[in-house]
């Protein structure tokens, strides 16, 4: 008998496969990095190749890891990075092109353009989003514009587009030989592409961005039966296995958080941070620089909203210390570095590597380290980091706050960089509200596990999901209010310098 549900985590820097069981407890996984082609300044691009092959290669490893055979699994669920653009051939599975990652700034000139057009009101009315390089519509015009012969073969149904769900999808179901060309809702708000009235492709916008309508997936629910087919029954699973669910990340967070009423929010510290909140069946239009979105759709019943507020570069930061700086040996050591000084010494970081996402939304914008004394160490570098991380959250949930009008009490948190003790404590002090970890750290893979487990009967309702959270830690203000206040103010004032950093047409 079939007793666990399996996850693909498809990230923006590696993918894994985890395996639950009823409880939503780990039972396995296994997981892989992949490269980080960055050909020139402002672009980042992924192998969707070597994507697909990681998905195969975590998939057998978990499996194997647990003691599992595919046939114990009575389903599985996909979330992914968002808005990470493949085009390829649905005729042998070929990318015309690498996967332009969400992080990619190239697109600034079309972003500017539908702007100053006017047309970026349109945009923000029909799909709850800012024209900007972080969206996929940019990215698709500017693969058929600069890629030579791929808007013909558009033209001719022989491109077709996905985020990385729809491209792992198609490919466990069958890829060339009838794999299932979808997506859900929550990936599909992500596109500046779909009305979030009536959950469609819109025919208006397609026409911004001279994009065909042929090369879209079919938009589905997050959680749906028979909607995403079953697994092909050659590797990496050798048996069809339905897949029951598909949420873009921060969405099967959302749903792994069991934020479920309106009002509810977690914030996920990865790649970049998201904060999400719960709006309900209501469409909040934001007016202070977030977007509004999807949260989830379970089968038939009506979808549920969300504002979320995206910040580009968080435990990237971290990778950036480790990577480029070569200031520590791997992401923990931020924390013990960081915990040798008993603050940043004066020094802010602002690392907008790609320009500032929420609230700001200034593609112009680039990193800078800032108040430098001769003073300052790799300590106070380390310790900025982490400092970042929790002041550009802050300008989040201030701007969540005037939107919803819903003040936070506690922030759930999950993702990697929770793992950090010392970064949750200075995000507790830098809000003055409590801060709590689940058990489940990771519950991007989580969320996508309920959802496949709601579509199939593993789990009859929401409810049964929140009686299985459990808090795994919480932290407690500590800062007084002039200590919160003098450093957000001298946040504000590094976020400043960063600004027109970079010409945009």
């Amino acid at each position: 008998m079939a007793d666990f549900i399996g996850a693909v985590d498809q990230g923006t820097t590696s993918t894994r496969f985890m395996i639950f069981d009823h409880g939503g407890n780990e039972v396995a996984k296994h997981q892989l990095e992949h490269e980080q082609i960055l050909p020139r300044s402002g672009w980042v691009e992924h192998d969707p190749v070597e994507i697909w092959e990681r998905t195969n290669s975590v998939i057998q490893n978990a499996l194997r890891h647990g003691g599992l055979s595919p046939t114990d699994l009575v389903s599985i669920g996909i979330t992914n990075q968002r808005e990470t653009t493949v085009v390829w051939d649905p005729r042998n599975g070929r990318p015309y092109y690498n996967a332009i990652v969400w992080q990619d700034t190239r697109t600034d000139v079309i972003a500017a353009n539908l702007e100053r057009s006017g047309k970026g009101e349109v945009i923000r009315r029909k799909a709850g989003l800012p024209p900007a390089t972080y969206f996929s519509g940019g990215k698709i015009q500017w693969i058929l514009e600069n890629v030579d012969g791929v808007r013909q073969a558009a033209e001719a149904g022989h491109a077709i587009f996905g985020n990385t769900d729809a491209w792992v999808l198609w490919n466990l179901t069958g890829g060339p030989n009838g794999g299932i060309h979808a997506t859900d809702v929550t990936n599909a708000s992500r596109t500046m592409l779909m009305n979030l009235e009536t959950l469609d492709w819109d025919e208006e916008l397609l026409d911004f961005f001279g994009i065909p309508r042929a090369m879209l997936p079919k938009i589905n629910p997050s959680s749906h039966p028979d909607a995403y087919g079953s697994t092909r029954t050659s590797r990496p699973l050798s048996a069809a296995i339905p897949i029951g669910g598909v949420l873009g990340d921060q969405q099967a967070a959302t749903v792994g958080q069991v934020c479920f009423s309106p009002g509810e929010a977690k914030n996920t510290y990865g790649t970049g941070n998201f904060l999400v909140l719960n709006t309900g069946a209501e469409l909040v239009r934001s007016e202070n620089g977030l977007l509004t979105t999807v949260a989830y759709q379970f089968g038939d019943e009506p979808v549920v909203y969300a504002l979320e507020g995206s910040i580009a570069v968080t435990g990237s930061a971290v990778q950036w210390l480790r990577d480029q700086m070569k200031i520590i040996k791997s992401a923990p050591e931020s924390e013990e570095l960081a915990r040798s000084v008993q603050d940043n010494g004066g020094m802010y970081f602002v690392p907008a590597f790609s320009g500032l996402f929420a609230p700001y939304w200034r593609s112009d914008a680039r990193g800078a380290i800032v108040g430098l004394a001769r003073y300052n160490d790799n300590a106070h570098l380390a310790r900025a980091t982490l400092e970042a991380i929790c002041y550009q959250s802050r300008d989040v949930v201030e701007a969540m706050e005037q939107d919803s009008g819903v003040h936070l009490d506690v922030l759930k948190v999950d993702g990697g960089v929770t793992a950090n003790d010392l970064c949750m404590q200075i995000q507790s002090d830098v809000l003055g509200v409590e801060v709590s970890r689940p058990v489940v750290a990771e519950t991007t893979a989580l969320g996508a596990a309920y959802a496949a487990g709601l579509a199939t009967g593993f789990w009859q309702n929401t409810d049964e999901l929140r009686a299985q959270w459990h808090e795994s830690k919480r932290w407690s203000p500590q800062w007084s209010e002039k200590q919160r206040a003098e450093g957000y103010a001298g946040w504000k004032r590094a976020v400043e310098r960063t600004l027109e950093w970079v010409k945009v047409p």
